[in-house]
């Protein structure tokens, strides 16, 4: 969850977020090392007074300045890549959540049962119980069990949409006429929020999304409760 004044991202609660970061934070280190040396080049050459001839024509220098470049590109894109596929993976889902987008909410069908499905709308601000968070809260949670592999179909009925929760990195469009799909493991028990990010209308920034992780028992029990319910 993220709170005010933050600078950072949301602590990871999946290992492909976990991933993201380490990404993130070595190509930060990367892009400070070389805004450092140009920054001590251009004072160097706006101070000092001593120049060299054979710099200003020297075979070595261009090879050095070619190849370097180049190695720090690799260094950065091979990494990537490895996320990028690993983002794509999609292998043996324990569980398989079909999230529609409408103007303006979200619809969940649980394609492993029959006849599991509910529409998950934004609580209004006057109807928030104590400690809930206004503008993010649902009536409906996606409820899905801890460290199982977790397949999400994303589609949108109306206009294009975005389902993304920011602290499971997960982040996908939601087209009309078209079924995206994404996958994530939920590393410890917990709710996590996102929220559309489409500008899908008015009503864009009232159609949040809420991920409740629970442990595979109680997963069980509120499977039987909301079968029952139905």
């Amino acid at each position: 969850m993220a709170h005010p004044q933050q600078l950072g991202f949301q602590d990871a609660t999946s290992p492909l977020m976990e991933e993201l970061l380490h990404f993130h934070d070595h190509a930060l280190m990367i892009v400070f090392l070389i805004s450092s040396f140009v920054l001590y080049i251009m004072v160097a050459l706006v101070t000092t007074k001593i120049y060299d001839k054979y710099i200003l024509d020297s075979q070595e220098i261009e090879i050095i300045w070619t190849v370097l470049p180049a190695i720090i590109l690799i260094m950065i894109a091979l990494p990537s890549l490895r996320i990028l596929y690993i983002m794509d993976e999609v292998n043996d889902p324990h569980l398989t959540v079909k999230a529609m987008g409408h103007q303006w909410y979200w619809s969940y069908e649980y394609t492993d049962y029959e006849e599991l499905g509910f529409d998950s709308y934004m609580i209004p601000t006057q109807d928030l119980m104590p400690g809930q968070f206004r503008l993010l809260e649902t009536d409906h949670r996606m409820v899905v069990p801890v460290e199982s592999p977790v397949r999400v179909l994303v589609s949108a009925e109306d206009v294009l949409h975005s389902w993304a929760v920011p602290t499971l990195g997960v982040k996908m469009d939601a087209v009309p006429g078209r079924l995206n799909q994404t996958a994530f493991i939920t590393s410890r028990p917990g709710v996590f929020y996102g929220q559309c990010s489409e500008i899908c209308g008015a009503n864009h920034s009232f159609m949040p999304i809420v991920v409740e992780a629970v442990l595979l028992e109680s997963f069980e029990n509120w499977l039987s409760i909301t079968l029952q319910d139905l």
